[in-house]
């Protein structure tokens, strides 16, 4: 009986050939290697090798905040605390008064600058000259979503007056769904048309579909003053 650590030997032709015991070396290595590994938690991200960039600088950046020195939130509240301490109650209120008048002009500008459709100020929906095609696009048509508004305001105002007179609840009713069909119907016929205009202006264009005919149906629906970017086409200009 040949015990586990013993060599056995074999003769072939007049030379002895050593076996040696079977190890498991590389087994015992992947073993070593995977205890040294430190156990990472659930969820655990590995470092980006980077610090992440703060919102004040990339608004700098993208040209949101005009001044590249301008006080982040915090550091405004910091600054007014310490100001605070030092002014009376009159210079206070006074100091306050003036920084309301300088952050509405600051609105004021930045609206102005939204309202001309000035791309560095306009949010990510509204960006590219897509966006921009299907905006002009809209507003050089009329459509009966341009009244939905006022007119909703005027129903529920008669649906009131209904509660009060029943006989005519029914034919109030049938105004209000002839009222929303109307405003469906239309609805899908001008996210079709947009679409269809955008991919003869910019066949090469990804941004269409669900979402562009959206986009120019919450504009269709939009009072024209109440736009955002404002209209830069009058109605009936050749788009």
């Amino acid at each position: 009986m040949k015990l586990p650590w013993q060599k056995s030997e074999q003769t072939t032709g007049g030379s002895t050939k050593v076996e040696l015991p079977e190890t498991n070396t590389d087994a015992a290595a992947a073993g070593d290697a995977a205890q040294a590994a430190p156990k990472l938690p659930k969820g655990y991200t590995p470092p980006k090798g980077r610090p992440t960039p703060k919102r004040h600088d990339q608004e700098v950046k993208r040209g949101v905040v005009r001044d590249p020195n301008a006080l982040t939130p915090a550091q405004q509240g910091q600054r007014n605390k310490e100001l605070k301490k030092s002014m009376s109650k009159e210079e206070w209120k006074a100091y306050k008064k003036e920084q309301r008048e300088q952050n509405r002009a600051a609105s004021r500008e930045l609206q102005a600058k939204i309202d001309a459709g000035d791309e560095r100020y306009l949010m990510d929906r509204d960006k590219g000259e897509v966006r921009k095609y299907v905006r002009d696009w809209v507003d050089a048509r009329r459509f009966f979503n341009n009244y939905v508004m006022p007119l909703a305001l005027v129903l529920l105002f008669i649906l009131l007056i209904g509660t009060w007179l029943p006989q005519v609840a029914s034919v109030l009713s049938m105004v209000t769904l002839v009222f929303m069909l109307t405003i469906f119907i239309e609805a899908v016929f001008i996210g079709i048309r947009a679409n269809n205009a955008v991919k003869a202006k910019f066949p090469e264009t990804t941004d269409t579909g669900f979402g562009l005919g959206m986009y120019a149906f919450s504009r269709a629906s939009q009072p024209r003053q109440w736009r955002s970017p404002k209209p830069q086409v009058p109605v009936g200009t050749k788009i």
